[in-house]
């Protein structure tokens, strides 16, 4: 964690250290931006709130930042990396996940397209304002609800993301 934190420092964990944390679980969909769904699928991991709990974001922070490798990255509004069904899952359906699948952590976000959970999760900027991530600076949409229909940037309507 860094960025906008509360207490002006960074947080960190190692392997061990994440795995040590208090585990949740979320019963979830899943959405693909190509169009297809795994419905009911069985994430397991950290919640992003108990990451917010251990390491508070500043009270003007409005947006994150995921960070991944590959030089991925998501944004997301505060309220939603903060919903209780967004968590950084280690494991899928029970089964630790595989490096294809973004091991060693995911960010799994339900309610959004799959593109804003990226794989192999580093690290989480807090942040003051919204600046577009990696897929939406390629032309995806800044909200990516699926219910929406919410795919390309095209598609935003004013107030949806920062300014290009």
């Amino acid at each position: 964690m860094f960025g906008a934190t509360a207490s002006a420092e960074k947080s960190r964990w190692d392997h061990e250290g994440f795995h040590c944390l208090p585990r949740s679980t979320v019963h979830a969909d899943f959405h693909c931006v190509t169009k297809f769904s795994m419905l009911d699928s069985e994430w397991s991991g950290v919640s992003a709130a108990t990451i917010l709990e251990l390491a508070p974001p500043a009270p003007e922070v409005t947006h994150v930042m995921v960070w991944a490798e590959y030089g991925y990255s998501a944004n997301l509004p505060l309220e939603r990396f903060a919903d209780p069904h967004t968590v950084f899952a280690t494991h899928h359906d029970g089964e630790p996940l595989t490096v294809e699948h973004g091991f060693p952590l995911r960010l799994i976000v339900p309610q959004l397209y799959a593109w804003k959970g990226p794989k192999w999760v580093r690290a989480v900027e807090y942040m003051r304002a919204d600046r577009r991530g990696f897929w939406e600076e390629r032309g995806y949409h800044n909200r990516a609800d699926p219910w929406r229909e919410q795919r390309y940037s095209y598609q935003e309507e004013p107030g949806d993301g920062p300014l290009r």
